[in-house]
């Protein structure tokens, strides 16, 4: 568990719409392996091409950003804390989601804000803090490439990172950016019709781990039972 360089809290969904998105972007974080993409019509550009950056992350949605851990503070630590947290946090009941454009890229989002899902994430921020080693400089200026509002800047200094707490917006990637973000969400919609649970059930949260080759594994479910 300490042989990552990166830890961070996510949705993992499970069942037959983990497996499927698992294989579209080709890396099933559950197992640790690679998988084949499948073939699915009328995608605009190769499937290759379209899942390159959000490969390595594998199949999430983010509630606790990535954090190296703070000194002094072992996986094993983080570990025991987010089984504690995860027992006193309620399951998130999302009654529908689809698959959407987010600027260039598609992915997989509630269909409005739930309040719900949004305290577990910021929970989740505010309790994981204590592990995350404070982000150095050039993590800080890489983020700010995105041009923050003063309001995201001010999250990036007390967090580690912009889109949090007011700024969060639950979302289940499925590609990098795309020019052809119609067409592309359009086949994937097809593609997912039918695993896409309606409704979602959000009843744990992941620990993940990102090896030294950038690619993020499943280190632990916890069930949140609150």
């Amino acid at each position: 568990m300490d042989d990552f360089k990166r830890y961070g809290i996510y949705v993992v969904p499970d069942g037959a719409f983990f497996e499927a998105a698992s294989a579209w972007l080709g890396w099933n974080s559950a197992t640790g392996q690679p998988v084949p993409h499948p073939d699915v019509p009328d995608l605009p550009e190769p499937v290759t091409v379209l899942t390159a950056t959000p490969q390595k992350y594998g199949f999430h949605g983010t509630i606790k950003p990535p954090f190296a851990l703070a000194d002094g503070i072992s996986a094993a630590d983080l570990h025991a804390d987010a089984s504690r947290f995860c027992a006193t946090q309620d399951t998130v009941l999302i009654p529908e989601q689809n698959l959407r454009r987010m600027g260039g890229i598609i992915a997989n989002v509630p269909t409005k804000p739930y309040a719900t899902l949004e305290a577990l994430a910021a929970a989740s921020v505010e309790a994981f803090d204590a592990f995350r080693a404070p982000a150095s400089e050039a993590e800080l200026d890489s983020r700010r490439k995105a041009n923050l509002s003063d309001r995201q800047e001010a999250l990036l200094q007390k967090w580690g990172y912009p889109y949090v707490m007011d700024e969060f917006r639950f979302h289940l990637t499925l590609t990098g950016r795309t020019n052809h973000a119609d067409a592309v969400r359009d086949a994937l919609a097809a593609h997912f019709a039918p695993v896409l649970p309606r409704p979602f059930f959000i009843n744990s949260l992941a620990l993940m781990g990102e090896d030294d080759l950038g690619r993020f594994h499943l280190i632990h479910r916890y069930t949140l039972s609150g």
